[in-house]
């Protein structure tokens, strides 16, 4: 019996989105592990406890920094199923194009997926566009009265209302406590060169979107129009969860990223 738990093991990597780090996996990585399953949820740079600040951060490459050095540090035959929420999809999407040996699935929850034929100005641009509600009750901070914005901190009108309106109380206090601010990274021509996606590596790996229907900050229909240009393996729609699945409907999602693994994972 146990040598069939130790052939079914995984190695899940949870990675974060905007303001949140891995603290906010604590409930999905609890029933993971008690699966059987190894789990590591990173901290981004500027996220979680990591020591750096939004502000010192120049690229959005230094932002993914810790996710690369753990993909680089892996034993060589290992590989993990990577798991992205929200902006953490974009981080994921990096990843594949650089580490694409490393990755025996990516799971994409709610989130940003830019592909070679979807770019991420693309994307930031019709999220934009379909949004109905006004950015205000997020605090955005300022280098300077004449500049723009460089980093940004929901606020808890937003996280209340548009983020965590369907998930436990605790859960939201918990994100009231420990949300940081996150850089904002004005240079779209640096972006675009930093993020970009290719059929030889990225695409390779099988992909999963996991559909959120009643999530009012990555809205259903913008999920289903980056499915429908940048087609996954598969899409999974997780039914009643707002925004911060892990919180929302933590069982579902474990029970997801089980039946993933089974599916994609040799």
């Amino acid at each position: 019996m146990e040598d069939k738990q130790t052939q079914r093991e995984r190695h899940f990597v949870l990675v974060h989105g905007a303001c949140h780090g891995a603290w906010c996996w604590y409930r999905v990585a609890t029933l993971l592990q008690s699966s059987g399953h190894k789990v590591t949820a990173l901290d981004m740079a500027a996220s979680g406890v990591n020591p750096k600040q939004a502000q010192g951060l120049n690229s959005i490459v230094e932002y993914v920094e810790p996710l690369f050095e753990f993909l680089e540090g892996l034993p060589q035959e290992e590989k993990v199923i990577l798991v992205g929420h929200s902006m953490g999809g974009l981080v994921l999407s990096m990843a594949m194009e650089r580490y694409p040996e490393k990755v025996d699935v990516a799971v994409f929850a709610a989130a940003f997926m830019p592909g070679p034929e979807l770019s991420i100005r693309s994307i930031r641009e019709e999220h934009a566009r379909r949004l109905d509600y006004s950015m205000g009750s997020a605090c955005a901070f300022d280098d300077g009265h004449e500049q723009p914005p460089t980093s940004l901190l929901f606020g808890f009108d937003l996280l209340s209302s548009k983020l965590y309106q369907l998930s436990p109380p605790e859960d939201l206090t918990l994100a009231s406590y420990l949300v940081r601010p996150f850089r904002l990274f004005r240079d779209e021509a640096k972006m675009e060169e930093e993020v970009a996606i290719t059929k030889g590596k990225y695409g390779t790996i099988r992909r999963v979107y996991i559909l959120c229907d009643q999530d009012l900050i990555l809205p259903e229909d913008l999920q289903r129009w980056m499915v429908e240009i940048n087609p996954p393996d598969e899409v999974k729609v997780i039914s009643g969860s707002d925004h911060m699945v892990m919180f929302s409907k933590p069982h579902e999602l474990c029970d997801a990223l089980g039946e993933i693994a089974e599916c994609y994972c040799a």
